[in-house]
């Protein structure tokens, strides 16, 4: 099924995309990423996503090392708990 249709382009695609390129993604991984993982576009930046990715930097990542795991495993970014899931 295509689940992109549910999402709102400014309130949802817009945000998210701007966000994962500035993470250090290029578009190609954005498209990627959002492929395997639609749901991702429906993640809260602020109470999930962005969240996720401060405890994956706490743990010594910077940006570009965080981007290619999301990009590998983008259903990490899901809204489960990373740290909890990882311990």
């Amino acid at each position: 099924p295509n689940l992109m249709c549910t999402y709102s382009l400014e309130e949802n695609l817009k945000p998210r995309v701007k966000w994962l390129k500035e993470l250090g993604m290029k578009y190609s991984q954005v498209v990627k990423t959002i492929a395997k993982f639609p749901q991702l576009m429906g993640c809260s930046l602020e109470g999930n996503l962005k969240p996720k990715v401060q405890w994956l930097k706490s743990l010594g990542m910077d940006g570009s090392q965080v981007a290619k795991i999301i990009v590998r495993f983008p259903r990490l970014m899901g809204s489960y708990s990373l740290e909890d899931n990882l311990k």
